[in-house]
């Protein structure tokens, strides 16, 4: 694992109100804390635990929206800070009297970024939704899946953290980068649909290509290619095979012990199931690891499947530090991409407790003991004295 010795990073000095919701907002904030910003999280006062599992260098303050006060205090939080990211459905801030329209004209500088599943405009704008119902309105749902089965959604990946939360990172950083000339902040409307839709892209505008003329499943980067698919080997493991280009391919069937001129031409689609069957077969012959010896050093494009654990292990993986081992052991990745002179230097200590930092924050913001005592008496704030012992 590197050693990073530089103190500054690329997004020192930036203070970011996160407001507490689930996996995009997390991510977006983690995303900004390991680069540098000092990122608070705003929790409810009646939680016991957080299901924030990127708290990763976040601090946490514990705070009573439903009292006007508690909105009083966020509202100061924002008048001295960057950025604020809220995950709630449209209109659940504006009712709080917490706004762009307010907070913007408190604080001009003000990232107001809203990270929802539609978006704050458009007929589902207050509707509820997750990761698979954002992608299928993305359009990329239908050619998700196998020939002949229900199309399938990759984890929670797409539109949770690639269109959401990795998309509203990147308008955070851009709106920030503006005002350095305009010193002006704006609103970042980040809707998963539309980030999902805009990560797939390629898809969209590759529809002349023929890459898609054929139904789910029996394309070229669909499982519908044998020469881009996943393989069981003999040890109950996988392979993955995405020797798309001829010079790839022939090493590829070199590798695989098969003479080319005794096989189906590489792009008959027609002849594509025999194919795929050939090759299932021969890589059933033998474990993961001799295939890996076999084909690595080689350009087949022919890789393990590797477990969690296994990538965290892997050589090249450990020669590049590609994951970090936090203070109770946790294995996650580092933070991507590794920048030259500032590269992210993210917090090994454990994840914030629900209102572990109410008191310091509160503190920093100018609030005196007695009027932190007062607020924790009436039920505006809370105190996690467990590890703070504050």
């Amino acid at each position: 694992m590197p050693i990073y010795l530089f103190i500054v990073m690329a997004l020192s000095g930036i203070r970011v109100i996160e407001l507490a919701g689930l996996a995009p907002v997390p991510f977006c904030g983690m995303i900004l804390s390991d680069f540098g910003a000092k990122v608070i999280r705003i929790d409810r006062t009646n939680t016991v635990s957080s299901v924030d599992v990127q708290g990763r260098g976040k601090l946490s303050a514990a705070l009573n929206l439903k009292k006007p006060e508690g909105v009083a205090v966020l509202k100061n939080l924002c008048l001295r800070s960057d950025v604020l990211i809220e995950p709630f459905r449209k209109g659940v801030m504006e009712k709080l009297g917490l706004g762009p329209l307010e907070l913007l004209n408190e604080n001009p500088r003000l990232i107001y970024a809203r990270l929802t599943g539609f978006g704050q405009s458009g007929s589902y704008a207050k509707a509820a939704g997750h990761d698979i119902n954002y992608i299928a309105m993305s359009g990329l749902l239908s050619m998700l899946g196998r020939a002949h089965e229900n199309p399938y959604a990759p984890l929670n990946l797409l539109a949770d953290f690639a269109g959401g939360g990795l998309i509203c990172t990147m308008g955070i950083i851009m709106a920030l980068l503006e005002r350095t000339k305009s010193g002006k902040g704006q609103v970042v409307d980040t809707s998963m649909v539309e980030g999902a839709a805009y990560v797939g892209s390629f898809i969209w505008k590759s529809q002349n290509l023929g890459l898609w003329n054929n139904l789910r499943g029996e394309n070229l980067l669909d499982s519908g290619a044998p020469f881009y698919e996943t393989y069981k080997t003999s040890d109950g493991k996988y392979l993955a095979v995405g020797a798309i280009e001829p010079q790839f391919y022939e090493e590829l069937i070199k590798g695989l012990g098969l003479d080319s001129t005794q096989l189906p031409l590489q792009m008959s689609n027609s002849d594509w199931p025999q194919l795929k069957k050939i090759f299932a077969d021969v890589i059933a012959s033998k474990t993961q690891e001799e295939w890996c010896k076999i084909f690595d050093g080689k350009d087949a494009c022919v890789t393990p499947v590797l477990s969690l654990d296994e990538a965290a292990s892997h050589p090249h993986n450990k020669e590049r530090g590609s994951f970090i081992v936090d203070s109770q052991g946790g294995i996650s990745p580092r933070p991507a991409p590794l920048l030259s002179r500032t590269p992210a230097n993210p917090s090994l200590n454990s994840d914030p407790l629900i209102g572990e930092h109410t008191v310091s924050i509160l503190s920093e913001f100018g609030y005196s003991q007695e009027d932190i005592e007062n607020l924790m008496l009436s039920g505006v704030i809370a105190s996690n004295k467990t590890k703070s012992n504050l």
